[in-house]
């Protein structure tokens, strides 16, 4: 491993510096700074199109910024060769948005799948460590259903099963609630707390839900225009006096975030002369 790669440990288990990122023509970071403690949930959130997913794909290697480190357990993710960063992969856990669950195969298979592409267990041992993980999903009873018999609580739940299989040291969660009733919604967000507190894992939970986020999180950044806005507990977010929070967490239409997408002058573009006036029929 070079020198640049060398694992650095701090209190950090996810430390990004000067994160910059473009994409389209569009600027996602500007030079972005965050930290993310170890055994902590910590929620990422912010306006749509904002790079809260893509701040994930950073964090996993997928998409490479354009300037900047992003450095997890140590290891500067960038500059990981193509077996490190592989290496790196099967320590992180991530919660698809969608679930994501292999249709053609049970609710077993689906979370064991981890474990058979990358390891080679007996199957005793495969089918133990299965029904453990799916025992603190409680779903342990529905190990030979298939996705398609899932209502969507229980299909996230199942992939947070698959999720943890692997005993992650991190787990990153991409809209963890969204499409949930609020009875699933309060069984995913009891779990995550409880996996993170007994598992001793690092999560970061991308959100809109700002009630679910405010019992789960232990600190929030609010991401807006490219770098952090406000960040802090949710009691200190909740009581936040910036335009950017009041507009967030309030769900104000306009404000830093405008109801207006840009665009040319509005006279312009219907066709009217510069002066907004059309000259009188002779």
């Amino acid at each position: 491993m070079s020198a640049a790669n060398a694992p650095e440990r701090t209190d950090a288990l996810v430390q990004v510096r000067g994160l910059s990122t473009e994409l389209n023509g569009k600027t996602i970071f500007d030079r972005l700074d965050l930290d993310v403690p170890r055994g902590k949930i910590t929620a990422i959130m912010g306006p749509s199109g904002t790079g809260k997913t893509t701040l994930l794909r950073h964090i996993t290697g997928q998409l490479m910024p354009d300037a900047g480190e992003i450095r997890v357990d140590g290891h500067n993710v960038p500059t990981l060769a193509r077996g490190e960063l592989f290496d790196l992969r099967e320590k992180i856990g991530y919660l698809f948005q969608n679930s994501a669950l292999l249709t053609d195969f049970t609710v077993f298979e689906n979370v064991a799948f981890p474990l058979r592409q990358h390891l080679k267990l007996p199957e005793e041992i495969l089918r133990n460590i299965v029904l453990t993980k799916l025992q603190a999903v409680g779903l342990r009873g529905a190990a030979e259903l298939m996705p398609s018999e899932l209502s969507g609580g229980m299909a996230r739940r199942v992939a947070l099963a698959r999720a943890i299989v692997r005993d992650p040291m991190l787990i990153l969660y991409d809209e963890p609630f969204v499409g949930l009733d609020p009875i699933a919604l309060n069984q995913i967000l009891k779990l995550i707390r409880t996996l993170n507190d007994t598992l001793g894992i690092t999560s970061i939970l991308v959100a809109h839900e700002f009630a679910a986020v405010g019992r789960a999180a232990d600190h929030v950044y609010l991401i807006a225009g490219g770098k952090v806005a406000a960040q802090g507990t949710p009691a200190e977010l909740a009581r936040g006096e910036s335009d950017w929070t009041r507009q967030f967490f309030g769900g104000e239409a306009d404000g830093p975030v405008p109801f207006q997408y840009p665009a040319r002058d509005y006279a312009a573009d219907l066709g009217f002369p510069p002066s907004g006036r059309t000259e009188r029929a002779r």
